[in-house]
């Protein structure tokens, strides 16, 4: 896993499941009533193409909701997660009782769709900037109850995770440096309150950026610094803190962004602007 702050994403099995149940409950209510159109007993076979290129992502979140909806239906994969898919390509087959799968279709369906858009997107990203060392960050954009979700999409395609919640790192804005008394004042105090968890700082220009420093932030974020004003920094900083480039981030900045020399870029795009992957069922 590409994760920055959290050694990992321990949230990840127990949220699998919650998001599930709740997929199912919203989708299923008190009954699939079309579903019942099928004998009770009949028996099929159902196949999952890819209408368009993409990063796959969601097996585990497929397993969980038939496993929930019914154990006995077999799954076989034809692909992983994290690996590309030619568009009409089959992902994965599905065999047992016909109703059954239909029931699971779109709950099933609605989550591979969405975390495969999320990795295609990050690794769409990730490919325009691997011939610098910089890191793409996710932030904390992402679908309500997908948290780990999407996060882990990202790395599937690519990218890496900024912090998980509000939990496992701090970043210190501009609200809460005026709140804190400055920056010096409010680095001190989160050392303090959390010991041994990374302390970020957002900084406007050069003068917040050398009390940053003075301050010994770990990562300091450089807020809608221009390409020169970065460059400066990486020089100013010489590597006695990481630099994080944010705001209006876009493929006509990107790669010369990365190319400043900044450790890290962050983009709020590779959670929020995904595109869902266009699947398609088949049952025979």
């Amino acid at each position: 896993m590409n994760i920055l702050y959290s050694k990992n994403l321990p949230t990840l099995r127990e949220d699998i499941t919650k998001t599930v149940e709740m997929a199912l409950a919203e989708d299923i209510g008190e009954g699939d009533i079309t579903a019942q159109l099928i004998a009770a007993e009949e028996q099929a076979e159902a196949r999952i193409i890819t209408r368009e290129d993409c990063v796959f992502c969601g097996k585990a979140w497929v397993e969980e909701v038939f496993k929930q909806l019914d154990p006995l239906v077999e799954i076989r994969w034809h692909i992983e997660d994290g690996q590309v898919a030619a568009a009409n390509s089959l992902l994965f087959t599905l065999k047992g009782n016909a109703r059954s799968l239909l029931t699971g279709e779109r709950a099933a369906l609605n989550f591979v769709q969405t975390l495969s858009g999320t990795a295609t997107v990050s690794n769409h990203y990730a490919r325009q900037v691997a011939h610098t060392q910089v890191k793409l960050l996710d932030t904390r954009k992402t679908i309500p109850g997908l948290r780990s979700a999407q996060k882990y999409a990202v790395a599937c395609g690519g990218c890496h995770n900024h912090r998980i919640g509000l939990y496992d790192a701090f970043l210190i804005k501009e609200n809460h440096i005026a709140a804190s008394g400055g920056i010096a004042k409010a680095v001190a105090r989160a050392h303090q309150i959390a010991p041994g968890k990374p302390v970020e700082v957002e900084v406007e220009n050069f003068d917040e950026l050398e009390q940053a420093l003075s301050a010994q932030a770990d990562i300091i974020m450089l807020d809608n610094f221009s390409i020169a004003d970065m460059k400066k920094a990486v020089v100013l900083t010489a590597k006695r803190a990481k630099l994080e480039a944010s705001g209006n981030i876009n493929e006509t900045t990107l790669i010369s962004t990365a190319e400043t020399g900044v450790d890290f870029i962050s983009i709020g795009a590779l959670t929020k602007h995904c595109h869902a992957v266009d699947l398609s069922m088949r049952i025979r």
